[in-house]
């Protein structure tokens, strides 16, 4: 019985449709158009258009922050520059400071070289002349 009901409802089916072959041009053509424009539309508004506005934020919020990494990146680079230059001066300053009281010392030290060496003359003459005045002594007390 069952069979029976399916062969008369595939029978039904057969003659109310005619038979067209490969592609069927009927009204459900422009319907499933329709449907695929609406579907469209509405990803555009629902989906896309969020998304595409996140991208793009998220693109602008880089590009900033790779603008500003490079503007820190430069102002170091001059200050490390800048700091460079300033301790290659301040040594050359301190080797000539070192240089100038290498030489007043030495200055200083020859000084009292000669000094030393003036002061020992001197004390030597006196010593000579008190040696020699003292032995002149002797010699006319014991002649």
């Amino acid at each position: 019985m069952t069979n029976l009901i399916f062969l008369l409802a595939q029978e039904a089916a057969s003659a109310s449709e005619p038979e067209g072959g490969l592609f069927d041009f009927n009204a459900t053509l422009p319907l499933m158009a329709l449907q695929i424009l609406l579907l469209m539309v509405v990803l555009n508004l629902v989906f896309y258009t969020p998304v595409a506005k996140v991208l793009d934020e998220r693109d602008e919020y880089i590009r900033k922050n790779l603008t500003e990494a490079s503007e820190t990146l430069a102002k170091a680079e001059a200050i490390t520059k800048q700091y460079e230059q300033d301790l290659a001066q301040e040594r050359r300053e301190s080797q000539l400071i070192i240089a100038s009281a290498q030489k007043e010392a030495q200055e200083i030290v020859a000084m009292e070289i000669n000094q030393a060496q003036k002061d020992t003359e001197a004390l030597v003459n006196e010593a000579t002349q008190q040696l020699n005045t003292h032995t002149k002594r002797e010699s006319f007390t014991s002649s």
